[in-house]
């Protein structure tokens, strides 16, 4: 499906939209773009830590909006593999439960675990639209910013950077 001019217009908007309701909140990284190949992705992402992002992604052929984490990190995928397995009442109750302290009401959201187009692990949640000027409505626009913010807290604190703790060891091995 050939985007027109106006679908990717409303896609760029929301997609800045997007990018600068999160600026000026610290818990987030500074914002990419990043696009498929063929064009049937077209996200932002949030830098989390090294090579993990959270990130809202536009797919316009599936009339949908995605939310999630992802990252390139063997080590990382498989914290937040564990991490999904051992949440109390199920992954997507608990997801449910970060985006009601959120502000969205979405008790059981779907939950979807896999890779990438560009290869990078994923868990996402997918809301569908009528139509790629649904984008343009601030209903759609504030549901993506809550979802992002349920991604937040339901995996935040998985991602404390790696630094902390290898300075913690090397700052040991200086004193012995």
């Amino acid at each position: 499906m050939a985007l027109s001019g106006d679908d990717r217009m409303s896609i760029d908007e929301f997609r800045e939209y997007i990018e600068d309701a999160v600026a000026a909140d610290e818990r987030y990284g500074a914002a990419m773009r990043w696009e498929s190949p063929d064009g049937s992705v077209l996200s932002s992402r949030f830098d989390a830590e090294s090579d993990c992002w959270f990130e809202v992604a536009v797919l316009p052929t599936a009339l949908t909006v995605q939310v999630g984490l992802l990252t390139t990190d063997a080590d990382r995928e498989a914290e937040i593999k564990q991490a999904i397995s051992e949440m109390e009442g199920g992954a997507s109750a608990m997801l449910g439960e970060s985006f009601a302290d959120a502000g969205l009401d979405w008790p059981d959201p779907p939950i979807e675990i896999g890779r990438s187009p560009d290869g990078a692990f994923c868990v996402f949640t997918t809301a569908a639209l009528d139509e790629i000027a649904d984008l343009d409505s601030s209903e759609v626009r504030d549901r993506a910013v809550r979802m992002l913010e349920g991604y937040l807290i339901a995996f935040g604190t998985l991602l404390e950077p790696l630094d902390e703790f290898e300075t913690v060891d090397e700052e040991e091995e200086e004193e012995e």
